[in-house]
């Protein structure tokens, strides 16, 4: 999924220089968009950074005090991939002002594995020559000139978020207007040379710095690629769907076709619920503390879908399914909104919307294989200019995905904790695709004066979003559950019976008289920690069909057994 076109390992080549074990590594590119980190209300590239490998203890410093901390826990978390020897990771900080080179040097010094400098205390140090003479892991891009500078610092401006884009989509019409679409290559880029984004790399990642990006997501990220990847080009869809299939209205197969969805996981930002904080998350969190919450999506933002054939194996991409399985495959949560956060990103949304629908702008990945993709159609788009017919000719831009089995590791920390509890601007927020069924509900609380007097109750439940990451898997897996259970009734479906009649979720469809057994909770911590593809080599040999439904595999469920009544 990478890029064909290898790094240049030679002796004194930039590569060599900052990874001297001559391996060729997964090439990764962070560009970390700067705009809003502050250290109170004052520009974080106005304070002093911490002296970087300093000995002394340091001072405590809150999570919402200095944007600082978490730009230090990102580079470190990044400065641990490069320390596994599978990684190559350079990062382009991208600022719209120049800033003191004191930072600069920081940000280097946190990623020794990465070819940053060393620890002046350890071994090694003495040939780590000062960052100006030597190869650095760290690019500072300086994204505005003095007439754009103060829209740049305008959180509502989106113009941050376009330069990112920019920067890693490269497309040849931001150098050279006249594009011959059937000529060009997605593969080379025009930007400047300097740009590091210019080289050859294999996986983009493109977040905000108040994003946590782990190792996890990276994992996560590329095993969902490479299952959508081997849906695509498996034997089995390149056939018509059969007409149960297009009747069931959630099954979605995905081929080499035009007419094929192109899919790309996808994520979801959380924050962190604490007992101290307000009273309105308190409420929705019924008192519990630290649980990750999104404040983005709800439980309308999303279907459910099952993609036949979305599995990769070990060693690529490879096919797990065999002898025209239907019923191999994975559950998927398809994006049906856009994600909505709060003032002012929401309005930076507006003006420069995700590259994938339903996807976030503060955190995205792309390998290199997607970010061709999305070059063509950009490309295209740019063509036919003010020509709707063209338009239409070039295909729809990707939709956001995430698999069911791994739905944790698609949810990205929002570090400072500040998100949620706050109120969304109107017309602009979670579930507006059913904003007139939420407002009968809320006409049906009225009339049956079920929050009387308690007004402050109200407004939390409606008024404010809090997706507690618990809820949202609950809900995902209950979604999925009983489309399936809809589709397999059919017209013998009782209109009056509640809940499932055929097939349910083991785990979260239990009665008091009938608890789940021990077997259904142990896989679902499995799935939770994101083991399902951390060890999906074992899960998905089928030699083990108990974590299946789990790990979002089983496309039936599970069956409801007829209880006898005894007496």
């Amino acid at each position: 999924m990478g890029s064909e076109r290898r790094s240049d390992r030679s002796k004194g080549s930039v590569w060599e220089e900052l990874y001297k074990d001559g391996n060729d590594r997964c090439r990764v590119l962070f560009a970390l968009n700067t705009v809003g980190a502050g250290r109170s209300t004052t520009m974080l590239w106005e304070t002093k950074p911490p002296a970087p490998h300093s000995a002394e203890p340091r001072p405590w410093i809150s999570e919402q005090e200095t944007a600082a901390t978490h730009l230090e826990r990102n580079l470190q978390e990044i400065d641990a991939m490069c320390a596994t020897g599978y990684i190559a990771a350079r990062v382009q900080v991208l600022v719209c002002e120049p800033i003191p080179g004191v930072w600069t040097d920081w940000m280097d010094a946190q990623l020794p594995h990465c070819g940053g400098k060393v620890d002046p205390m350890k071994a090694g140090a003495d040939s780590n020559p000062k960052v100006e003479d030597r190869a650095s892991p760290v690019q500072v891009v300086v994204t505005a000139n003095a007439k754009t500078a103060d829209v740049c610092h305008d959180l509502k401006s989106g113009f941050m978020e376009q330069r990112m884009q920019d920067l890693i989509l490269s497309p040849p019409y931001l150098s050279d207007k006249d594009v011959d679409v059937a000529k060009f290559d997605p593969a080379v880029k025009t930007t400047h040379p300097d740009l590091v984004s210019s080289d050859d790399h294999d996986l983009f990642v493109a977040m905000k710095w108040s994003t946590l990006v782990t190792f996890r997501s990276i994992h996560g990220f590329l095993q969902a690629s490479a299952d959508l990847a081997i849906a695509a080009v498996s034997e089995d869809n390149q056939t018509p769907m059969e007409k149960d299939d297009e009747s069931d209205g959630v099954t979605v197969v995905l081929s080499s076709a035009p007419s094929s969805p192109y899919l790309i996981p996808s994520f979801v930002r959380v924050s962190y619920v604490s007992e101290e904080n307000n009273k309105v998350a308190k409420w929705r969190m019924h008192g519990d503390f630290f649980h990750p919450a999104s404040w983005e999506t709800c439980k309308d933002s999303f279907d459910m879908s099952w993609i036949p054939g979305s599995l990769s194996g070990p060693g690529g991409v490879t096919p797990v399914c065999q002898d025209n399985n239907k019923d191999c495959g994975q559950w998927w949560v398809y994006f049906a909104e856009e994600q909505m956060p709060t003032t002012p990103e929401v309005y930076a949304n507006e003006v420069t919307a995700p590259l994938v629908q339903g996807g976030s702008n503060f955190i995205w990945m792309l390998t290199e294989r997607q970010r061709q993709e999305i070059v063509k159609v950009k490309v295209c788009v740019h063509a036919a200019g003010d020509d709707k017919s063209k338009k239409d000719q070039c295909g729809d831009f990707p939709q956001a995905v995430i698999p069911l089995g791994d739905l944790e590791s698609f949810l990205m920390n929002f570090t400072p904790n500040t998100a949620l509890g706050k109120k969304h601007a109107s017309s602009r927020f979670p579930g507006y695709s059913r904003a007139e069924e939420r407002e009968k509900d809320r006409e049906a609380v009225k009339e049956r004066k079920q929050l009387k007097d308690q007004e402050d109750i109200e407004k939390a439940l409606f008024d404010y979003t809090i997706y507690p990451a618990a809820l949202f898997h609950k809900d995902a897996t209950i979604k999925a559950a009983r489309a399936r259970d809809f589709i397999i009734t059919g017209a013998k479906r009782d209109a009056d019976a509640v809940g499932p009649q055929k097939v349910k979720s083991s785990y979260y469809d239990v009665t008091i008289t009938k608890p789940r057994e021990a077997t259904s909770a142990w896989c679902q911590a499995i799935a939770r920690k994101g083991l399902c593809t951390l060890y999906a080599e074992y899960f998905r040999s089928f030699v083990d069909d108990r974590c299946m439904e789990a790990c979002g595999m089983k496309k039936n469920w599970t069956p409801i057994e007829k209880v006898m009544d005894e007496l």
